[in-house]
């Protein structure tokens, strides 16, 4: 998102713009060796399905919270911050499903100091399915600090 979002244009049920993201079998691999997560459910296809019972791998849930905290970061921008997160992954995906990121503002507060907080209803999903729900908290800066430093 190219301009920055103040926290005087945002209210309670705003949606941020979605993240749309196919994860492939390279990023798996990619994500797995720079986290060092060595479980074969995420890299072996034969391992997954015949120890484990899945038609295919499985994308990583540190991948998935990853790119919904993506999703969040990229709609505060660059003057913007991300407080808290948090997230439980409650569903398995797939290589090659598109799965959707983004989230919902349920709450603003002002803080007096030219930011606001907003809370966030978060969510990965694939379609309607919710994968993994979360909450977060950003802070915004208000239009006169974005302004003064213009």
């Amino acid at each position: 998102m190219s301009e920055q979002v103040c926290f005087e244009d945002v209210a309670i049920g705003d949606v941020l713009p979605t993240l749309e993201v196919v994860v492939d079998e390279t990023q798996m691999f990619l994500f797995s060796a720079a986290t060092y997560n060595a479980h074969r459910i995420h890299y072996d296809k034969d391992w997954a399905r015949d120890k484990e019972g899945y038609d295919n791998v499985l994308v990583q849930g540190p991948l998935q919270a990853a790119l919904l905290a993506r999703a969040v970061t990229d709609w505060v921008g660059a003057s913007g911050r991300l407080v808290t997160f948090s997230v439980q992954n409650r569903a398995t995906a797939l290589p090659g499903e598109t799965l959707l990121f983004g989230g919902t503002v349920t709450a603003v507060r002002g803080q007096g100091d030219g930011t606001g907080l907003v809370d966030l209803e978060i969510a990965g999903r694939r379609g309607e399915t919710v994968l993994m729900p979360g909450t977060a908290i950003v802070s915004l800066p208000a239009r006169a600090v974005i302004g003064a430093g213009a």
